[in-house]
């Protein structure tokens, strides 16, 4: 299948013949900065934020930085292919969309509107347990495969409920993020004291569940602290095992992921579990000041699991180059994050669109520029570490 994605770079180039130019800069930099201007600053510095001193942010970007591509020429990519296959499904490009929870706080249709970006391209997207629109709301844009992120629950029966209801919805794949059992230390958050949660902001699925609202006395339109507070109660819990894997594959038949791994013991003991997937993650910088980026875990990783499971990447994919990089070091696929809540919060859909053909635009120019006609050919031998 082939997808012309670097189509896109014609387009921008057409319409500036007339004048016409696009509304996003084309750059992460300038979209970042974009967005810095135009979101209030609560909500800016919730999705721009990290941990600490955002060293591990950093990290994730001079990982990339680290290795370089080394290009081959004379082999005819004329076409290019740039489908893959993960968990079993095939997609237009190694590309997914990260959870990324409450997303109300930068545009008012938030998930909606993103998940109608991503299916117009044909790519996945996975939803936060803590978004803005219900689960069943965004499974009925029809727009597109989607995937469930679960932030598990202390409490069983909601945790089962929300499962339940995701599968019931159509979502194909269940993502449950490890590193996230407690808010970490985020000073942009803190120093405005804001948690958009105490607000009742990215509630949605919890509100609209019968089995976190079985354990309120009144409705949480009637009692929005009671809500709150039972919320805060259950988000997240210290004291989840390996163990506690066994009953979550019981409440779903469907790829099962874990988000969050880094270390090569925790990627052996998950593939000993039986899970289908694992994304390298470190939550985008957001949980440990200061921990290992997840490109430099990667290859461990990997060698860790072999075939046994999938194994995908985020924090800090921010261009087309980024995405080569990832898959050379062994991941099947990327999941991309704040660039496209930044176009969200900018453009509402047109600007996640934007932020997703540019990428995928770039992905396929910097492909054909290596000298590849497809992923198959995008191994270890393509980069070599910077001087």
């Amino acid at each position: 299948m082939t997808q012309p994605f670097a189509n896109y770079q014609n387009e921008i180039y057409l319409h500036g013949l007339a004048g016409t130019f696009p509304e996003l800069p084309c750059e992460p930099a300038g979209l970042e900065d974009l967005a810095r201007e135009r979101l209030d600053p609560e909500p800016f510095g919730y999705v721009a934020g990290s941990a600490g001193t955002e060293s591990t942010a950093r990290a994730n970007r001079a990982a990339f930085d680290r290795w370089r591509i080394v290009p081959r020429f004379l082999r005819d990519v004329s076409t290019r292919d740039l489908s893959s296959t993960i968990l079993g499904t095939a997609f237009p490009a190694p590309v997914a969309l990260a959870p990324v929870g409450v997303q109300g706080i930068v545009h008012p249709e938030a998930e909606l509107a993103v998940a109608r970006a991503a299916g117009e391209l044909g790519l996945p997207m996975v939803l936060s347990t803590v978004s803005s629109y219900t689960l069943e709301d965004v499974a009925a844009t029809g727009a597109g495969p989607k995937w469930f992120q679960l932030y598990w629950p202390r409490d069983r029966e909601v945790a089962a409920s929300l499962v339940a209801r995701a599968k019931a919805a159509g979502y194909s794949a269940l993502v449950v993020t490890l590193d996230t059992f407690i808010l970490a230390w985020r000073p942009r958050d803190l120093s405005r004291g804001y948690l958009p949660f105490l607000h009742r902001l990215g509630l949605a699925n919890y509100e609209s569940d019968p089995a976190f609202l079985a354990g309120l006395e009144k409705s949480p339109d009637e009692d929005p602290s009671g809500s709150v507070l039972r919320w805060m109660g259950m988000f997240g819990d210290p004291g989840k095992t390996w163990a506690d894997l066994e009953w979550l594959r019981e409440q779903w038949d469907g790829p099962l992921v874990l988000k969050g791994v880094l270390h090569p013991d925790d990627a052996r003991t998950a593939a000993d579990a039986g899970v289908d997937g694992i994304v390298v993650s470190n939550h985008g910088g957001r949980q440990i000041d200061g921990e290992i980026a997840s490109l430099d875990a990667l290859p461990e990783v990997v060698a860790a699991v072999g075939d046994r499971v999938t194994v995908l990447l985020d924090s800090g994919v921010r261009t087309g180059s980024d995405v080569i990089k990832a898959l050379a070091l062994g991941a099947k696929a990327v999941l991309l994050g704040r660039p496209y809540v930044y176009g969200l919060g900018i453009a509402g859909q047109a600007g996640v669109t934007h932020v997703l053909r540019s990428l995928l635009a770039e992905l396929d120019l910097s492909l054909a520029l290596a000298g590849a006609r497809d992923l198959g050919a995008i191994t270890p031998e393509v980069l070599r570490p910077a001087p």
